[in-house]
């Protein structure tokens, strides 16, 4: 069976491969497509797009997005947009501005919790030419202080953005629209995490997820390797209910995030078929 990850990171993020390792992992490891979806970036869409079709390999560009929502924070998968749009550039724009703001007293923050850090020190970490927090994120990694990455963030750089009242983002009103309106799909990643509808009854997430649908929300992941059966069939019944696109992936981020394997997830508990990638590349060709 033909099956693909359309949740996948690289070092232009938070994950620790090249763009181009990552589509060579891929091709590796037997998938058929992929997409390449960093936080709040697209810098390593190129490179991994050309490393495919060297490779053989199906791919659409992809970027995953932080937005703000009625007080909560999402994680929303971008897949299939036309990177040359104008609305899209416009939502692009905003979103690096925010995550690239004020990096001197972000930096000098985070020094202040007693860890040697600085503008020099960081600036070899910054895979896309600026220094952004993810640059931040990997220069604290390379000081070994966990053997994961979200430790940094929740005692270095979130609680630091917070201070400085950055703990913002673009809204879902704004961003999903944009997404439709550049030819893309836009999917509700991990439904059950923080970074999603945790917290709320089931009644408030599908009242949610109807509101998301209303503003551009097109699809929701049917497949995370944590879900639980009881997530698993809620996705696939809110999927049913509101016609979204079903997607689905790994949440790869290589040595980031050990255990977690790209295509297959943790211990081959996920595979996501290559149907999911025809309906969403259908959708965005807008047939």
């Amino acid at each position: 069976m033909k099956f693909i990850d359309l949740h996948v990171h690289s070092n232009v993020s938070d994950g620790s491969c090249t763009p181009a390792e990552v589509v060579s992992l891929a091709k590796k490891r037997g998938l058929s497509a992929l997409t390449l979806t960093d936080h709040e970036s697209i810098a390593g869409n190129d490179e991994a797009a050309a490393k495919a079709l060297a490779l053989g390999l199906e791919f659409i560009p992809g970027m995953e997005m932080t937005v703000d929502y009625k007080e909560r924070k999402l994680h929303i998968v971008a897949l299939g947009f036309d990177a040359s749009h104008p609305t899209f550039k416009k939502l692009y724009g905003k979103i690096r501005k925010i995550k690239e703001g004020r990096m001197q007293e972000l930096i000098e923050g985070i020094g202040r919790k007693n860890i040697p850090i600085s503008v020099e020190l960081i600036e070899p970490y910054a895979a896309i030419g600026k220094i952004d927090r993810y640059a931040i994120m990997r220069y604290l990694v390379s000081l070994n202080l966990y053997d994961h990455v979200q430790p940094l963030w929740d005692t270095y750089i979130n609680p630091t953005v917070a201070d400085l009242g950055l703990n913002y983002n673009v809204t879902a009103e704004e961003a999903l629209p944009a997404i439709r309106e550049a030819g893309g799909v836009t999917s509700l990643a991990h439904f059950h995490k923080p970074l999603g509808l945790k917290g709320l009854s089931r009644e408030e997430q599908i009242d949610t997820l109807g509101a998301l649908q209303a503003l551009g929300l097109t699809g929701m992941e049917a497949y995370y390797p944590n879900y639980t059966q009881e997530d698993q069939d809620f996705s696939h019944a809110m999927i049913k209910k509101y016609d979204f696109l079903p997607t689905g992936g790994t949440d790869f981020h290589g040595d980031n995030r050990p255990g977690v394997k790209l295509g297959t997830g943790i211990e081959h508990n996920i595979s996501v078929p290559y149907r999911f990638y025809e309906a969403i590349c259908q959708r965005c060709q807008g047939e």
